[in-house]
């Protein structure tokens, strides 16, 4: 293989690489990807939440034409333990959540005209995120909360994803990222009786990976992600949601080299979330990519078993 060839394959991975990590982030690799409805919802201080999802992956994954990889199809499985608990910030409703991923797939192309088949299955990278709502949701009690009449509430948070995650230098599609990445964000919920509407705008930013297969510097441009909902209450805590998603930037570059693999996508999807009792609920979510320049256009469903007390 000639070494444009190599740089290319090089390159091809890239994408494969992003789309197994980013099953991990719900996910929980760095990706714009995301639709969290309710991420900056009033909630009680005092609340610990324990959280299990398994979520299930397929579909088609796009490149820049000039690759030599073609016909990309996944099928990706991951399953997610998690834990959040909301406290006193400074008067204000303050929330932190740790989530871990293991995740186990297949990713199947066409490379320089021949049939490839990449299995992994192992732990993804760990995501941790700290959030507060500084306007509209000031610390309250369980028997404060129930009483309140809801409000505009306007939050802001800090996601991180930290370098766990089963890397090996020598392959080019891994589980963990060999990297840290860090999404500020803000958030705004609007309620209207029965109904909420929620925008939400992030920049993902990347420290680099300076042992990408054998040895290589491999940096990644901010990705910039918004998000909007439309969430209907039913009854208490059980509700429906319709949500978007636009994510574009993140841009590689190796070795100096930089990529053709700008993202500018977009997804959609729903939730609908059902109070068991009154301290265990499902959630159930479905995703599906609208419009993908470079990446995956993926079908999306999880399921989702939460756990809530004081």
């Amino acid at each position: 293989m000639t070494p444009l060839n190599i740089r290319r394959a090089i390159r091809a991975g890239f994408c494969i690489i992003q789309l197994l990590g980013a099953f991990a982030k719900i996910t929980h690799d760095a990706s714009g990807q995301e639709m969290e409805a309710r991420a900056y919802s009033r909630s009680p201080v005092g609340a610990s939440i324990a959280l299990i999802t398994y979520s299930y992956q397929t579909g088609d994954v796009l490149f820049d034409p000039a690759l030599p990889l073609t016909d990309v199809s996944v099928n990706i499985n991951g399953a997610i333990v998690g834990y959040g608990r909301t406290f006193n910030l400074a008067g204000r409703q303050g929330t932190a959540s740790a989530a871990l991923p293991y995740v186990w797939g297949t990713v199947r192309g066409t490379v320089f005209e021949q049939q490839q088949e990449v299995t992994r299955s192992g732990l993804g990278d760990l995501r941790l995120r700290i959030a507060a709502n500084i306007i509209g949701s000031p610390a309250l009690s369980p028997r404060e909360f129930a009483t309140r009449k809801p409000t505009t509430v306007l939050g802001t948070s800090l996601s991180v994803v930290a370098p766990t995650g089963q890397y090996d230098p020598r392959r080019l599609v891994n589980l963990g990222s060999n990297r840290w990445a860090f999404k500020p964000e803000v958030g705004l919920s609007h309620p209207i009786g029965d109904w909420t509407l929620e925008l939400i705008g992030g920049v993902w930013l990347f420290t680099d990976n300076d042992n990408f297969f054998g040895g290589s510097l491999r940096e990644q441009k901010p990705l910039a992600s918004f998000q909007g909902h439309v969430v209907y209450t039913i009854k208490p805590r059980m509700w429906v949601s319709a949500s978007g998603t636009y994510y574009t930037g993140g841009r590689t570059v190796l070795n100096g080299r930089l990529n053709a693999d700008l993202q500018n996508n977009s997804r959609v999807g729903a939730t609908f979330s059902y109070p068991v009792s009154q301290n265990h609920s499902i959630k159930v979510a479905w995703a599906k990519g609208v419009i993908s320049r470079i990446g995956g256009s993926l079908n999306t469903i999880a399921v989702a078993y939460q756990y809530t007390w004081f």
